[in-house]
């Protein structure tokens, strides 16, 4: 999106929506997350606003303390995003699938076309207004097969850290709020303030693989090799070809060991994820410098500009050349997208 001008600018509203029972932990994602982003001229990008279903008061929380909170419900109306973190205290919510009236009443608050996220068990709120009939939706993997048992109309993936299905997203338990954020600032400002977001947070940018790979298992012989020399050997030659056999021999392992142990450590398999880190590559590239798309995707390492082309469709929905277009922060000023 081009530029604002510097009178319209506005930054862009995120409410969070506290509720009894929730984790301190999980209600200050947003906060750390979307109160870091600026733009050139030091404007903060995101403004942050915490509310209660009830009047200005206390909110009791699952720690030995309560929080007090200075907004009411109204503040939803103001919201471009409304963020709903986990509670351990959602009643009839939980338990039957159905909002009380009394948070039926702050959710009627939210304008028409705001972007909703929840994070860990907010889904459920979600679910219960409606929000999720049809769609795509995760949760904490503890959490999943319940959801699909009281909301059988919601998609629910049971694997994924968190899901993008536009104007609603979702995400797995806890530390998946912090990918779901950033995520969200990658989505509006590009990657390049994303990382930065992530750098001052000390975590990292993106996480590979699913939910599969946090679910208890045998501990490992802490004597037994990984993948990890292997993941740093290809990303330092993203724009060579790489094959499955050269990766497995950097870590002395037949394809077939290689495959499954890489597997076991990202979640995904080693082609998902070499795709993956080409895609990030290609979105800095695209961003951050004035190489041609084809010059571009020879140093990702999709080696045309055609495959690299189907590639970021497939992983973001846009063209080299729209992305480039939206997220290029050459002028001096970075636009807000609402």
């Amino acid at each position: 999106m081009a530029a604002r001008s510097s009178s319209a600018f506005r930054p862009h509203r995120v409410v969070v929506l506290a509720l009894d029972g929730l984790l301190p932990f999980e209600l200050g994602i947003p906060h750390r997350i979307f109160g870091r982003p600026k733009d050139a001229r030091k404007r903060h990008l995101y403004e942050v606003v915490t509310c209660s279903i009830r009047p200005p008061g206390p909110v009791e929380t699952d720690a030995d303390f309560a929080i007090h909170v200075t907004h009411g419900p109204e503040a939803l109306a103001t919201a471009d995003t409304v963020i709903v973190p986990a509670s351990y205290e959602l009643g009839p919510v939980y338990e039957e699938g159905v909002l009380t009236d009394e948070l039926a009443a702050a959710l009627a608050h939210i304008r028409p076309g705001t972007r909703l996220a929840s994070i860990c068990t907010g889904v459920y709120v979600l679910a219960a207004a409606g929000h999720l009939d049809g769609r795509p939706a995760t949760t904490h993997w503890i959490d999943a097969e319940r959801l699909q048992r009281l909301f059988p109309r919601v998609k629910v993936d049971p694997d994924v850290l968190f899901i993008d299905d536009g104007d609603v997203l979702t995400s797995a338990g806890v530390a998946a709020g912090i990918d779901l954020c950033l995520h969200m600032v990658r989505r509006d400002h590009g990657t390049a303030i994303a990382n930065e977001v992530a750098r001052r947070t000390v975590v990292p940018p993106h996480r590979d693989g699913g939910q599969a790979q946090y679910i208890q298992r045998p501990v490992p012989d802490p004597q037994q090799a990984t993948t990890i020399g292997a993941r740093a050997w290809a990303l330092g030659r993203l724009h060579e070809p790489i094959q499955l056999r050269d990766m497995a021999a950097q870590e002395s392992m037949s394809v077939r060991t290689f495959t499954r142990r890489f597997r076991e450590e990202s979640g995904v398999s080693p082609g998902q994820w070499l795709t993956r880190q080409r895609v990030e590559r290609a979105r800095h590239l695209l961003e951050s410098s004035d190489l041609s798309v084809d010059r571009v995707a020879r140093e990702a390492g999709f080696g045309t500009a055609q495959s690299m082309r189907q590639h970021l469709q497939a992983a973001l929905g846009v063209t080299p050349t729209a992305y480039r277009r939206t997220f290029r922060t050459g002028t001096d000023e970075i636009g807000v997208r609402t």
